[in-house]
Formats: structure tokens, sequence, C-alpha cells
């Protein structure tokens, strides 16, 4: 990237190549999360290691996949605008995928936000019955933490998806919040920043100290989603959120309380964050990077985002089997599939979010001959980004998730 579309900030919506990087707001992931989006521990380079192969299984559920039966259904569970589509309504993936395996996928956009689903499909799963879904993506924190530790998704046979070992970044291998993929396998990422009006600040933000400026007093937007916030003021005081304690979190929530109290807040923002920014009611904003995209389509020039100088936050949305799963082996065969170039390539070329299979690059660019999505850093990220994000905290119980909200709801609530 040229100089003049980088700056020592990060990266910026200026840039073309950005913009298309950037897809529909993550209005149904993000502003009803309830229970956050946290997850693996700091996205540092250093840390990423490829697992060698595949685990095998043992014991009880060794045995389990090896009694079930090849069948040719699967029902898939996502959120809306999530899949490639055309304009009649199909989607080329899965249609490929049926051709190639014969499984007619019945797929389904009924997940408008983590918690509202997880509510609905806990009770059934509480039960032992099936929810009648054999895919769904859920987004790593609380809410998934809460599936894996009630024992309510299906570890996978890696063996049977070979293609995710081979294909995978780094970065969705071995998350924290999943160690060794055991039931997980990220579908796509995405990033929080900072996104602001240039005419209206009168220069260019480059850091997260800029949502503290009292000249800006009255114009600038923070987000109401607790985990959010509280990541945000831990970045600004250079603590990693991944390693905080609660004393963290303590001095984390005193510097937002400072913000608040000299009037620099105008708002605790909803999804209603970049309708305030695009009135120019607020002048600078946490933001999410798909939102930005969205104002531009709409007119909103103006408008720019970065990834702050000390970083910004990465969240991961992931497929996983339920239990109950009436087609488990083919929910196997669709994700060994998606982590093939051709799969994620055509639906990356749609969706536009964070690719976590980096050969899809050369397979947009090359085949679907589609450069500005394939040359996107926010789609494929290069390694000096990813080493400015930064994931959220795993939270190890639910009074640990409670000692944050309670340390940060006064913040919103107050």
């Amino acid at each position: 990237m040229s100089d003049e579309k980088k700056t020592n900030s990060g990266y910026r919506l200026d840039d073309p190549a950005i913009v298309r990087g950037l897809t529909q707001s993550r209005f149904t992931r993000r502003n009803v999360l309830g229970a956050g989006a946290m997850g693996m521990a700091a996205m540092a380079l250093p840390r990423f290691a490829r697992a060698a192969s595949p685990a095998p299984l043992s014991g009880q559920w060794a045995d389990w996949w090896k009694k079930q039966k090849p069948t040719k259904e699967l029902v898939f569970a996502n959120w809306p605008y999530y899949i490639d589509v055309t304009d009649k309504g199909d989607h080329p993936s899965l249609d490929a995928f049926t051709k190639k395996t014969g499984i007619k996928v019945k797929y389904l956009e009924v997940i408008q936000d983590n918690a509202s689903f997880y509510a609905k499909i806990a009770p059934v799963l509480k039960a032992g019955q099936s929810i009648g879904n054999d895919i769904i993506v859920i987004t790593n924190g609380w809410l998934l933490t809460e599936i894996l530790m009630q024992d309510f998704a299906v570890p996978l046979w890696q063996e049977k998806v070979p293609n995710f070992f081979k294909n995978a970044s780094p970065s969705v291998i071995n998350p924290a919040y999943d160690p060794g993929n055991k039931h997980t396998m990220t579908w796509q990422s995405g990033i929080t920043g900072i996104a602001y009006n240039p005419k209206l600040t009168g220069r260019e933000i480059t850091s997260f100290d800029d949502l503290w400026d009292p000249k800006f007093a009255g114009h600038v937007g923070m987000m109401s989603d607790l985990y959010e916030l509280g990541s945000a003021a831990m970045l600004k005081l250079g603590i990693e959120p991944t390693k905080s304690t609660p004393d963290d979190w303590k001095k984390a929530a005193a510097a937002l309380k400072e913000q608040k109290d000299k009037g620099i807040v105008r708002q605790y923002y909803d999804q209603s964050y970049i309708t305030a920014l695009e009135n120019g009611d607020t002048w600078i904003s946490q933001a999410w990077s798909g939102d930005v995209f969205q104002a531009h389509a709409k007119g909103f020039k103006d408008l720019k985002f970065i990834v702050p100088e000390q970083g910004g936050m990465i969240w991961h949305d992931n497929m996983l089997i339920p239990k109950g799963a009436a087609n488990p082996l083919s929910a196997l065969e669709w994700m060994n599939y998606y982590y093939t170039p051709e799969a994620a390539g055509t639906i990356e070329d749609y969706v536009n979010y964070i690719c976590p299979v980096p050969s899809a690059q050369a397979y947009i660019k090359d085949v679907i001959k589609d450069a500005a999505v394939a040359d996107s850093p926010l789609v494929f990220p290069s390694q000096e980004m990813l080493s400015k994000v930064h994931d959220f905290y795993v939270f190890k119980s639910y009074d640990d998730n409670k000692a944050w909200t309670d340390t940060f709801g006064p913040i919103v609530q107050g």
C-alpha cells in the first residue's frame, strides 16, 4: 500500500481497496450481543502456531462418530447477508457443494443476534433435544463459552476436515476460546476501530487518545456494548485486554468515567452511532468497519475508518455442530469444503469480511478476477495489520463475566 494510503495510525477508509473490504452492517451481531464478544488471546503474530495435524478423537465420541450414517441433507443456520447470493436468490457456493457431494442444503438466515438465538436453543439443548440445525454460527464470546461449558456442541471429527488444517489462516487455528479447534471452525472475522469525519474534527485521527480529546467535547460517540467499551479504554491505557485483571478493568473504568465527567462523550450508542456520525451529531466514534462501508454506500463519503495506533479489536464468528444434529457427517463435509480456496473465495467475494482461507485471495484475483476484493487489507490483512489488532478477554466463569459487567455497566447506565 502506498504511503498516501497508509498512515502511522493504521489503515484508512479512503483507500478504495479497504472500502471493498468492508461489508453490510454488523448490526445483528454486535448491538444485541448481551454477553459480549470475548475470545482469543492477543492476536500477536508470534503466538500463531499451525497445528501439525488433526487431533484424533478418543473414547465415546470416536465411537459416536463411527456410528453415524452418511445422509444427503444439511440444515445450516446462519446470519442474514452472510453468504454469496445471486439476484435470483441462489447461493452458488451451496449449489457447487451439492453438485460435488450430492448433499442438499437447507440454508436458514435465522440468527438475528447471539443472545436471542442462544435463549431460543439453550432450553432445547439442555433437555437433550435437537434444535433442528446441523451447523450454527456463533460469535466468540461468553455465549459461545456457555455453549461449550454446557456441553452443547459435538466435538469435531478433525480427520474429516483436512482442508482446515491445510488452508486455514494461522489466526483462526487454536483459539483460546476453543483450544485445538475441538468444537469450532471460524466462518468470518471483523475489526472494531474508530470512524470520524475530518471536516468536523479538523485533523486526521490516529489514536484512542483522540476519543478523550476535550476539543471534541460533546461530539464523541462511545459504544454501549460493555466489552467493546472496556476494551477500548484498556487499549488507550496500554493494557492488553486478553491479559487484563479486575484491577485493570477498574483503571479502564476510571478513565471512562473521567471522559464522561468532562462532558466529552455525547452518548453511549448501540447501532445508532453510525446515524450520529452521518448526521454530524458526533465527529468521532468507536465504530465497526462494515457500518462505515454502508455509510459510504448511502453517500456519506466523508467518513473515514482507522485501526488506531494502539490497535483495534477483532471478533470471530464460528461454525459448530450442536448436539442432536441429524446430519453431522454432512456438516463435516461442508466445513471441509468451505476451507477450500474455491468455496471460501466464492463466498468472500460477496461477504467481504476477513477471510479465514488466505489461499482464497489468489482464487478471487485470478479466477473471479476481482482484484479490489483480493487486494483489500480488510479481507486479507497483512501481517502488519494483524499485528495491530487484539482479541477480547476470555471469561473464565459466570462470576468473571459478571465482574466485568459490574465494573463497566455503571459508566453506560449512570
